[in-house]
């Protein structure tokens, strides 16, 4: 094997399994990063099973907590019981219930009995929370002092527990009811005398979190925090938990895939797009595009309304996509900064007037530099090719006018609608570039004629 240990992984991961060497397989597995062995699983899906089985069990359950849910549910198929059960008593609580909240409930009734005893509790008191909870995600697995330790007793608490806690980072203080004290810095400790308490350590700033908290409220408050770790508390205060930052950010990649695909016209895929049933993609994707041919039915309908218009100056509808596409453009960029200021945690409901101004002002700007660039594409025509009449100058007016009030109109909609679903309890990014578009379309028109018909009124009308 050591003629191979300059190539990379996948030619001696292969030379191993044509030579059918089981223990150096053992060695060579337990000897890589963890990352790596995942891209094994993923160069090599047929030896998905003979991977995890060829790894000491600790580093297998490191290795499946990062893989793709599709490949997760390969493993668990062709692994025989006992190591499925091996396996998924090793996985740490809030990672067993992440990947159990994806399965049918019958799969997750039957991987269940595999559990020890103190597990199967654990795993049932977490998958009790509600979807997307801060419950959901976190692990029981942490280290708790109480005031009248020494700082002497809070070490021999962590040589005895630490090994299995996600963290010893922070060491976490209650109380005899196990009501949440405060969380105190193992650097704290170390720095301290043997024979100093818990308690003159004990400064009662502690954030914590609700288990029944949105999960998105985590992501905001790890970020304001800049934290590794924050426990999870219940109603009355009894310390529940711990969450790491590794899980959460696991949401922030999971809430951001769904809001990228909400914006882009569709609802969120729970799965990997290949991995997704055809007759679900098309339903994932149908409604909102029923939803935006029905809304595009509106523009037919304002155009009918004008055709008496249009057939009087035909030169008018070869500016219509001209001034829809600029409304529809300027809505969807202030609905793209909006949804993502409010992620952000940048921007409130309350700041609606600031956001709407700001707003205003940036339309204005925006739609004056389009409108005089369509004045002068008008005027340049006219000159050049000798297009749209002697009343050239009124129809550029008109056009550029439009410009301003529709681009206007685009940002006031982009910029309010997503803060209007935040304040109705809707999620801000279904407020999508296509639907933006769409509503931005009907109005535009009705701006882009009524500004048509103000300027050429007796003239060309």
């Amino acid at each position: 094997m050591s003629d191979y240990l300059g190539g990379n992984i996948q030619q001696h991961f292969n030379y191993l399994l044509e030579s059918g060497n089981e223990t150096a397989a053992r060695q060579f597995l337990d000897h890589q990063n963890i990352s790596d062995v995942a891209d094994l699983i993923n160069e090599f899906p047929e030896q998905e099973g003979y991977i995890i089985t060829h790894m000491s069990v600790h580093r297998a359950a490191s290795v499946f907590k990062i893989l793709d849910l599709s490949a997760q549910k390969q493993i668990i198929r062709e692994l025989p019981p006992y190591k499925t059960a091996e396996l998924l008593n090793v996985l740490s609580p809030d990672d067993r219930t992440d990947f159990l909240e994806e399965l049918p409930s019958n799969a997750v009734r039957e991987l269940i009995k595999l559990l020890e005893p103190e597990e199967r509790k654990t795993t049932l008191s977490l998958l009790g929370y509600p979807e997307d909870s801060i419950g959901r995600l976190m692990t029981p697995d942490y280290v708790y002092v109480y005031p009248h330790n020494t700082v002497e007793e809070v070490f021999t608490t962590i040589r005895k527990h630490g090994k299995d806690s996600e963290t010893i980072n922070v060491i976490y203080v209650i109380n005899e009811k196990g009501e949440l004290i405060d969380d105190i810095r193992i650097r704290d400790f170390i720095l301290s005398q043997p024979n100093k308490k818990v308690a003159d350590l004990v400064d009662n700033r502690v954030t914590s979190l609700n288990a029944y908290d949105d999960q998105e409220k985590a992501s905001e408050i790890f970020k304001r925090e800049n934290r590794v770790a924050l426990p999870v508390v219940s109603n009355s205060n009894k310390l529940l938990g711990i969450v790491t930052i590794d899980d959460i950010l696991w949401v922030a990649e999971e809430e951001f895939s769904e809001d990228m695909q909400k914006m882009g016209g569709t609802e969120a895929l729970e799965q990997p797009y290949l991995e997704v049933p055809l007759h679900k993609l098309y339903r994932k994707r149908i409604i909102w595009l029923l939803i935006l041919f029905v809304g595009e039915t509106l523009t037919i309908a304002a155009m009918s309304n004008f055709q008496e218009t249009l057939e009087q100056v035909l030169v008018l509808s070869t500016f219509i996509p001209l001034i829809i596409s600029s409304g529809g453009n300027s809505g969807s960029q202030a609905a793209t900064l909006i949804i993502q200021a409010m992620a952000l945690g940048e921007v409130e409901i309350k700041d609606w007037w600031r956001i709407a101004s700001r707003e205003i002002i940036s339309g204005l700007l925006m739609g004056t530099t389009l409108g005089i660039l369509g004045f002068f594409i008008v005027f340049g025509g006219y000159r050049i090719f000798g297009l749209f009449g002697e009343h050239f100058i009124r129809i550029g007016f008109a056009i550029g006018f439009a410009v301003v009030g529709v681009v206007i109109w685009g940002t006031i909609m982009g910029s309010m609608l997503p803060l209007l679903l935040k304040k109705l309890g809707a999620d801000p990014a279904a407020s999508s570039t296509p639907f933006i578009a769409t509503l931005v379309d009907v109005t535009g028109l009705l701006i882009y004629f009524g500004t048509a018909f103000l300027l050429l009124k007796g003239v060309l009308l």
